[in-house]
């Protein structure tokens, strides 16, 4: 597998997620992903996006709750 901004070897590792919502930040440490050796991009297969989508999903319906608090 290539990378698709500098062409070098994606290899299984792990990288960091950050999504900033009105709510909320959500950081992930360490996220099972394709990693570029050359310049480091990271590529997310669909079992992890699916699962990072859920997770900001019910955080956003949890801070939903502070927004109509107010």
């Amino acid at each position: 597998m290539k990378c698709i901004h500098c062409q070098g070897e994606m290899k299984p590792g792990t990288a960091p997620f950050h999504i900033d919502r009105s709510a909320c930040h959500v950081t992930l440490d360490s996220v099972p992903a394709w990693v570029c050796t050359q310049c480091g991009e990271a590529y997310f297969e669909e079992k992890e996006v699916d699962a990072i989508q859920e997770l900001v999903k019910a955080i956003e319906e949890k801070t939903g709750a502070f927004a109509t608090a107010s």
